[in-house]
């Protein structure tokens, strides 16, 4: 069988040089059984004669014969690639034979140029390796599923202590750091490899429950959360609006106290989410903030006329002052009610201040109203005839205690004359009293 090459379709691998050199160590060079016809065949040389293997025009004899010495060079290092692996264990036998039987093809159907001969006893003596490495093989197939068995249970550990861990997560309320943790575990359990199917459906069916579990209670929570901050949020709108009214008022205590009302209503409204509390509380401060700032700019001016009244209070308060003592109540209270009329036409004063020479001014006032009750209490007619009926009445009442004690006296009955005298006696202490009394109206 012969074989002509167009040279503008051949592409030629190289062979590993490790490889090429095994099989020349085996077979010879393979250049030396083969030949180029002057027609430009090519032919190898065999134990039954020479044999066309093909042509490969518009090349020199020489690159023609390597060309298919190249062939052969390229099976003669796939015999001795199977036989090594054979030998080393690598081959499972079954894979073995057939790799044997398809050599035996490849070598009868070869056109290359070499000992062929050879090659084929090199096939034939790969069998006889098949079985003499069959426990090497055995040995490697019995480490291979140790390793194996080993590199299982380790990853069964690796994916338990994952699933240990997701478990463990399930019912935590760390809902950020949990998320990313069990996420990282998913990419974890990704990048681990596969055990048998069942015990890999078992373990993520646990996985999977800790993951779905946390989830479900996290989506839970946060629409909980929601409804929660929308409650908040709709109070501080409210406060918001209320506080945006009270921005231009100039009753300044009133909505001072209002103010503070509001913000301890903020405190108790909660926490809402945290851009919008952001924005509704600027919009809050900033009322609050226009407020304080107009009350404290008024008094500012405030203060520079409160130490102007309280220079002029100081000033008054000596005038009220000065009115006692007095002799005459009369010009005195005159003297008072005009003072007062100044004294209340005085602006704002500090308050505490205010207090102290308020009650200087209440002190004199109270003096001049006491004396006037004085004058009225004796100068009072009824008054003056109701102590007056009381000495009449006390004298009248001693005279007839005096006769009564005379006349037991003269009868002899000297007990009831003095139980008479004693009465009397007593009622003089009275009478002494009560002219003292009716001589102040005088």
């Amino acid at each position: 069988m012969t074989e002509n090459v167009n040279p503008g379709s051949i592409n030629i691998a190289p062979i590993a040089p490790n490889v090429t050199s095994a099989a020349s160590a085996l077979i010879g060079d393979p250049s030396k059984f083969g030949r180029v016809g002057e027609d430009g065949t090519v032919y190898v040389i065999t134990p039954q004669g020479e044999k066309a293997v093909g042509s490969y025009p518009g090349k020199t004899s020489e690159e023609a014969l390597q060309y298919f010495v190249r062939k052969f060079e390229a099976l003669a290092s796939e015999v001795a690639l199977t036989a090594a692996r054979i030998t080393s264990g690598a081959m499972v036998p079954s894979d073995a034979y057939d790799a044997v039987k398809k050599l035996r093809q490849q070598v009868s159907e070869l056109n290359g140029v070499g000992d062929l001969a050879a090659l084929s006893l090199s096939v034939e003596q790969i069998e006889p390796l098949i079985e003499g490495h069959r426990e090497a093989y055995e040995a490697k197939k019995a480490a291979e599923a140790a390793l194996k068995a080993e590199r299982r249970a380790q990853v069964l550990i690796e994916k338990e202590k994952i699933v240990a861990e997701a478990e463990s997560l399930a019912l935590s309320e760390n809902w950020k750091v949990t998320g990313d943790r069990l996420k990282t575990l998913l990419d974890e359990w990704k990048s681990a490899p596969r055990l048998d199917k069942k015990a890999d459906a078992d373990l993520w069916k646990r996985f999977s429950a800790s993951r779905n579990k946390f989830d479900k209670r996290r989506r839970t929570h946060f629409a909980s959360l929601e409804e929660v901050t929308s409650k908040v949020s709709a109070a501080k709108k409210a406060l918001v609006a209320e506080a945006t009214t009270l921005a231009t008022s100039t009753e300044w205590v009133p909505t001072a106290r209002k103010f503070k009302v509001l913000m301890d209503q903020w405190k108790a409204a909660g926490r809402g989410k945290p851009s919008e509390d952001a924005k509704l509380w600027a919009k809050f401060k900033a009322a609050q903030d226009q407020f304080f700032t107009a009350k404290n700019a008024d008094l500012e001016k405030r203060e520079v006329s409160m130490a102007a009244n309280l220079i002029k209070r100081e000033e008054l308060i000596t005038q009220i002052e000065a009115l006692v003592p007095f002799t005459d109540v009369k010009e005195a209270k005159n003297a008072f009610r005009e003072l007062a009329r100044s004294w209340e036409k005085i602006g704002i004063t500090h308050r505490d201040k205010r207090a102290a020479l308020d009650a200087r001014v209440a002190k004199v006032e109270s003096a001049i109203k006491e004396a006037e009750a004085e004058i009225w209490r004796k100068t009072d007619p009824a008054a003056k005839a109701r102590a007056a009926d009381v000495v009449k009445q006390l004298a009248e009442s001693i005279a007839n205690y005096e006769k009564i004690a005379a006349k037991s006296e003269s009868a002899g009955n000297t007990k009831k004359a003095q139980e008479a005298l004693e009465s009397a006696a007593a009622r003089k202490l009275w009478l002494a009293d009560a002219e003292k009394a009716l001589a102040e109206f005088n």
